[in-house]
């Protein structure tokens, strides 16, 4: 494979979101002309690591650092409704973090798919990525602070009680979050937001889940 170099700097030093970083050249064997397709790594780290509705060629458990999981961004489409959004994660700066999830090698054309089950409020981030034996360069998706559906930090049992009654086209929101923990127990992660939010959530469900 043949490393593709084509970053641009952001204003103040981020990397271009909606836009790759360092990509692949994969030459597929068999064809006429040697066909060559682009492929990327992507970081998971909420519904993608349990919810793969998605080809790929690799995957595999990885950490990215600087950022840590918090349930601040609204999900009017998935989790939620224009009218009684619920919440989702996304990524926020903290230089002293180290964020678990799983990283997949996928082509190209994957992007349509995903840009759209993340169209509500997240933009592509280029991030160094933390393999099993290596570094590598891709992207995730990030709701940065101040998008149209950005909902910010509240007190944590006022999120679990809103998880709790949110509801949408891609099912209940507590367990949108249920999952994620469970997936996060499943790679020997432990996030006190997290863990917190699904037992007050838990709790707060008459009947149980």
């Amino acid at each position: 494979m043949t490393q593709i170099h084509g970053v641009r700097s952001l204003p103040g030093g981020g990397r271009s979101a909606r836009q790759s970083a360092v990509v692949l050249c994969a030459i597929v064997p068999g064809t006429p002309d040697g066909l060559r397709t682009l492929q990327h790594w992507i970081f998971g780290y909420g519904s993608l690591i349990w919810r793969v509705d998605f080809p790929y060629h690799e995957r595999e458990k990885a950490t990215i650092d600087g950022w840590s999981r918090r349930f601040w961004q609204g999900s009017h489409d998935h989790r939620g409704t224009p009218e009684a959004p619920g919440r989702v994660l996304t990524l926020i700066p903290d230089d002293e973090a180290r964020c678990v999830g799983m990283a997949y090698l996928v082509d190209e054309d994957v992007f349509e798919h995903l840009d759209y089950r993340e169209k509500n409020g997240y933009e592509r981030v280029d991030v160094d990525i933390l393999l099993a034996d290596r570094t590598v360069t891709g992207v995730t998706y990030i709701g940065a602070e101040g998008n149209f559906a950005y909902l910010g930090p509240a007190p944590l049992a006022d999120i679990a009680a809103q998880i709790v009654r949110s509801s949408g086209p891609s099912g209940r929101n507590i367990d949108y979050l249920l999952e994620l923990d469970a997936a996060l127990a499943t790679l020997g992660v432990t996030e006190p937001h997290v863990r917190t939010l699904a037992t007050l959530a838990a709790l707060a469900v008459p009947d149980g889940v």
